[in-house]
């Protein structure tokens, strides 16, 4: 081993640059950050020579012409002044290794200006090196970027191509666009307009402005406050009958920081679960305003992984902020603003709703053999962080509460029933449309409703039941379970080792076949022992639902859908199926070409 020697300064900014700096979208990220914690406006960013030259231009701040020498040092930056700030981070950037790193691999130009000068200053760097001289320019900074990797062939080398290097700068334009809604962006590939915004100042306007009316049609609103723990979420979520194949629209910020986050993603999973088919995910934008010292955002020169000193109760409050949302709660308007020492007051509300746990989501992310520690997606481990599903202890009990205004129902007239189509499909005439509702799963998203509501489900005594044959491994799972079948209304009893036979059914399906009923909650199963008890309430409510192919009178399908109305989650069944489709009347009279 040869002698210890101190790397040259350009050296250091290279071995930096390699943590910071993944590929010509990081340069992007780093700038945009930097232009919208200058309280910019207006953001363009232009790409070419196969995104290796970045052009990006706003009307922030500016630079201060005595700082914009030190603006390209390693750890220099105006946004922490001591080790307190490291724990109370409001900006975007903070590290003051984005300017630094990128100047090592590229050759890079900034003219800036700030409002109290005349003239701009413009600065050229090249391998570490700055020169700095007095030049005309607007207010606000641009930093164009040439050459990216130039003297890095190796880290060339293994750049995807240029259609895949500018995706991944569109998505960081995007997220970035999505939740700054007050900012104008635009992004430019080689002078072709590919997004742009217009500052609309409102969130879903401007995510029409990004996506589509396609999509914002199907939003539901998420607010919900928590002033005790200065907690607040807000966005939209897609209903769930109107899915996504995978989960690139999560659309998950912190304190309007674009992160990944394993806790924040479980949350909006176990909200949307028995909500959505399997392989079927919802279009996501939340951000969640935390105070910065409950959650540390210094884990990694990305910045996008965070870590939280509540974890249960950061992953609770999402989840039932996103219930709310999905089954039309509003909240009550606070005036405070979230992180105000007076917030530690809880406002009067009029309703209190509760959402009782069906199961403890902290078990995804508690192993009891490793002695009481968390651990996340990343294998990160969390000492000291007991699980605890139900943060907020009232009157020596512990309760996940959540503080609402229930918009009071208006009387709406009765719904104009057609009749039905294929002894399915109940046909409803709108005021502007169409809707056909399928009567089967209709009224099983009614039936699941009241069973979960229902504290004691009353049963039917069988006097003759068959002997159901079962094998091993599922016999030793019912008797193991049989106070969660008592729960739900069913009394089991073993005449052998594999034999059984029912004693009582939930009234509701006293006219169903036990043997179905028992088939079906072990088929559904699929290995998962823990939602034993979820399917056997899906399976009960399916059981005891009126079936496709059944005739109904105009009575019996008016009460389907009075009742459907009045569920919470009118979108989909239990089991992810959607519920009804609504066809505009527009449309059908386009179809006759009828223009009304």
């Amino acid at each position: 081993m040869g002698r210890i020697k101190q790397l040259s300064k350009h050296l250091i900014n290279q071995i930096a640059a390699g943590e910071v700096i993944e590929r010509p979208a990081s340069v992007v990220k780093e700038l945009v950050e930097n232009s919208v914690d200058a309280d910019a406006t207006k953001i363009s960013v232009e790409i070419t020579n196969e995104c290796r030259n970045i052009r990006v231009a706003d009307n922030g701040s500016g630079i201060h012409p005595d700082d914009i020498m030190l603006a390209f040092s390693k750890h220099a930056t105006s946004k922490i002044q001591n080790d307190e700030d490291l724990f109370d981070i409001e900006t975007l950037g903070f590290r003051g290794e984005a300017l630094s790193s990128i100047i090592s691999i590229s050759k890079l130009s900034c003219t800036t200006r700030t409002k109290d000068f005349e003239n701009g200053t413009k600065v050229t760097c090249e391998n570490s090196e700055v020169e700095q001289c007095q030049t005309g320019c607007a207010v606000g900074t641009i930093m164009d970027v040439k050459d990216l990797f130039y003297n890095l062939p190796a880290r060339l080398k293994f750049l995807r191509n240029p259609n895949t290097e500018f995706s991944y700068i569109q998505e960081i334009v995007q997220s970035i666009a999505i939740i700054h809604p007050d900012i104008a962006f635009e992004l430019k590939k080689n002078g072709k307009t590919v997004l742009k915004t217009t500052a609309q100042q409102d969130l879903k306007r401007n995510l029409k402005e990004i996506f589509s009316s396609n999509i914002t049609d199907n939003l539901k609103e998420v607010l919900k406050t928590d002033n005790l723990a200065g907690l607040k979420i807000s966005g939209f979520v897609s209903t769930p009958d109107f899915s996504r194949s995978s989960k690139k629209d999560y659309h998950i910020y912190i304190n309007s920081r674009t992160v990944k986050c394993p806790v924040f993603q479980k949350a909006i999973d176990m909200a949307y679960k028995n909500l959505m088919a399997n392989g079927k995910y919802p279009f996501v934008v939340l951000n969640l305003e935390i105070p910065p010292s409950e959650v540390d955002v210094n884990v990694h020169p990305t910045k996008k992984e965070v870590r939280y000193k509540n974890i249960n109760q950061v992953f609770n409050f999402i989840m039932s902020g996103i219930l709310a949302g999905l089954s039309n709660h509003k909240e009550r308007e606070y005036k405070t603003p979230p992180f105000s020492t007076a917030q530690h007051a809880i406002s009067q509300t009029e309703n209190i709703i509760e959402f009782p746990p069906r199961e403890n989501p902290a078990d995804i992310f508690f192993d009891k053999s490793k002695d009481n520690k968390f651990i996340n997606n990343d294998n990160n481990i969390y000492e000291n962080q007991q699980p605890n599903f139900n943060p907020g202890t009232i009157g020596g009990e512990t309760k996940q509460q959540q503080f609402f205004r229930t918009t009071e129902p208006e009387t709406e007239p009765e719904d104009i029933i057609i009749g039905q189509y294929k002894n399915t499909y109940i046909l409803i005439e709108l005021e502007d449309g169409l809707e056909i509702v399928d009567q089967h799963i209709a009224e099983e998203r009614y039936i699941y409703e009241k069973l979960q509501q229902e504290k004691q489900i009353t049963s039917q005594l069988l006097f003759i039941s068959d002997v159901l044959s079962v094998s091993a491994t599922e016999a030793e799972l019912i008797k193991e379970n049989l106070d969660k079948f008592e729960k739900f209304g069913y009394g089991i009893e073993f005449t052998s080792d594999t034999e059984l036979i029912f004693r009582k059914v939930p009234q509701l399906l006293v006219k169903a076949n036990p043997k179905e009923i028992l088939s079906d909650i072990l088929e559904n199963i699929e290995g998962d022992i823990d939602g034993l008890e979820e399917n056997i309430l899906k399976t009960t409510a399916c059981k005891a639902s009126v079936k496709a192919g059944q005739k109904l009178s105009m009575w019996q399908m008016q009460e389907i859908i009075k009742k459907w109305r009045t569920t919470k989650l009118p979108y989909t069944c239990p089991h992810g199926r959607p519920i009804n489709k609504i066809i505009p009347h527009k449309e059908l009279a386009a179809w006759f070409q009828r223009n009304s």
